[in-house]
């Protein structure tokens, strides 16, 4: 069975070496893109044209994002029962002290950043693969 990943990122550069990172894996998986919270969360919650989309099994979110940022998707997303078992991996260019607590606050299930570096970047991606579509077991759908 392939690994439903929803990736929330508004920087095309970083969602294309995303994909590119995730096409160069050994592990089956569907990528889903959307560019900021309002949509991830029509997505989530199965709304609109979104109503047919799979669940995902893993969430990759940027902190950074427009309509509604990171952290409001988290938290919404942490206090919804039907969501709130879904894995949430931050992955953000903030190093900052008070985002990182304030996503573990919210229950974020890990917390990432993004490296500067092209070859980095992919490295961090492959990680994230390796460990959350190769070592976690995800809950059941």
């Amino acid at each position: 069975m392939p690994i439903e990943i929803l990736l929330v990122e508004d920087n095309a550069g970083d969602v294309r070496l995303t994909q590119e990172a995730f096409r160069s894996c050994k592990i089956v998986n569907r990528l889903t893109v959307v560019s900021d919270g309002v949509e991830a969360l029509a997505l989530l919650r199965r709304q609109g044209h979104y109503a047919d989309a799979p669940r995902p099994d893993v969430i990759l979110l940027d902190l950074n994002l427009p309509r509604k940022d990171g952290r409001e998707v988290l938290a919404e997303v942490k206090e919804d029962p039907d969501l709130k078992r879904i894995p949430v991996v931050i992955v953000t260019s903030s190093s900052a002290e008070q985002d990182v607590l304030r996503s573990y606050d919210l229950h974020a299930n890990c917390y990432v950043t993004k490296p500067v570096d092209l070859e980095k970047f992919v490295e961090v991606v492959k990680s994230i693969e390796d460990f959350w579509m190769g070592i976690v077991k995800l809950p059941p759908k």
